[in-house]
Parts: C-alpha cells; sequence; structure tokens
C-alpha cells in the first residue's frame, strides 16, 4: 500500500459542523487508524489544524485535535527550507494554488507520496500528485 498524505480539511471536516463531506472524512480517519491506508500528514498541516481551531472553537479542543491528528497518521513529515523552496517552484508554475498548498506538495516531493486525500480541488493543478476526494478515497 502507498503512503497518502492527509490534508488539514480531512480532519476539520471530520470534527467540524454538519457537512456534507464529514463521514466521508471519518471514514477516511477509521481506515488510517485501522491501517488500511497509510496515511501520513505534515508538521504544516498539524499547524493548520491547530490554527483553525483555535479560531473557531476553543483552544482546548484545538490542541487536542492537533493531538488526535498527530496520533492518527503513520508519520508527521517536517516542512524544511528546501520544502519551501520548492514550494517557491510550485507556485511560481501554478500561481493559483495556495501557498500552504504548495507547501504540502512539496513535502509529498521530499517524501515521494503522490497522493492527497483532501477536499481542495485546487491540487487538482499540480500534474505531479494525484487527489483523491475523501469520498472516494475508501
Amino acid at each position: 500500500m502507498d503512503k497518502v498524505f492527509l490534508d488539514a480539511n480531512v480532519f476539520l471536516l471530520a470534527v467540524g459542523k454538519d457537512s456534507p463531506q464529514r463521514q466521508a472524512c471519518l471514514d477516511v480517519l477509521d481506515a488510517a487508524t485501522r491501517g488500511d491506508l497509510e496515511a501520513v500528514t505534515s508538521s504544516e498541516v498539524l499547524q493548520e489544524v491547530l490554527h483553525v481551531r483555535a479560531r473557531r472553537g476553543s483552544l482546548d479542543e484545538a490542541l487536542q485535535l492537533a493531538r488526535e491528528a498527530s496520533d492518527l497518521v503513520a508519520e508527521v513529515l517536517p516542512v524544511t527550507g528546501d520544502d519551501v523552496l520548492s514550494a517557491c517552484t510550485t507556485l511560481a508554475k501554478h500561481g493559483k494554488v495556495d501557498v500552504r498548498d504548495a507547501i504540502h506538495v512539496a513535502v509529498m516531493k521530499a517524501a515521494s507520496i503522490h497522493t492527497i486525500i483532501s477536499t481542495d480541488t485546487d491540487f487538482d493543478a499540480i500534474r505531479e500528485i494525484r487527489r483523491i476526494d475523501p469520498k472516494d478515497a475508501v
């Protein structure tokens, strides 16, 4: 089984208010917990989860979710200076891509991971990776 990278929205939608993607995100996290998916993420994703939940909810909820997200995945990949420079290249090629998303792509490339599970369709513009919507992941 190949490793897959989990985007922040998978974690956030799984615990957020009821949405059409919530159950699919919960299913992805359950599959990761069972070991059916070899899921990884990055320190940047954990930072994003922490930031968004602290802003939208309570700090205690944010701390708990960031810790649970870290425990749930097989590995939390670091973001290096080389990753930031790689993200600059991605941004120069694909100006439409969000800076944080370009960082995720750089981390994935450095770790030889080619698939991201995300609801964010902006990743579809980047040919070097493949995005799978959570509803199609398990």
